[in-house]
């Protein structure tokens, strides 16, 4: 008996091999791209044919992304740059003006008073040879 048992379990799992699970097909969403795919519109051999043109068209946006970035960039560097040329302008012209105050004749007589020159009171007088004159 026994043996007869172990032949119908092994007779069993060889059944359970051969049969195959049948699993029902998921049935996908309606939309565009699978009605246009489904009903022969678009084949997916023209699909196919079509990627590299796609690609093409993929490469071509993130170019125009980077150029935009890059565009970007620019307008950023450019204000930056302009700002600092406004600030050095604001200097130089403090800095004009400023020279421009400590060189008149009443700021230059106080500097180099404390070096112990003063301002002559006496007007300049013209030396005339004393040939000349005959």
């Amino acid at each position: 008996m026994s043996n007869r048992l172990r032949t119908e379990i092994q007779e069993e799992e060889v059944e359970k091999e051969l049969l195959i699970e049948e699993r029902p097909v998921p049935d996908t969403p309606e939309n565009l791209v699978t009605n246009l795919l489904r009903r022969g519109v678009v084949s997916t051999d023209a699909v196919t044919r079509a990627l590299p043109f796609v690609f093409f068209l993929a490469l071509l946006g993130m170019v125009y992304i980077a150029n935009r970035h890059q565009a970007e960039n620019n307008i950023r560097n450019i204000d930056k740059l302009s700002k600092e040329v406004k600030e050095l302008s604001w200097d130089y012209k403090t800095t004009k003006a400023d020279m421009a105050f400590k060189s008149t004749q009443t700021e230059v007589a106080k500097r180099v008073d404390t070096l112990g020159i003063t301002e002559p009171v006496q007007p300049p007088q013209k030396l005339v040879d004393a040939e000349v004159e005959r």
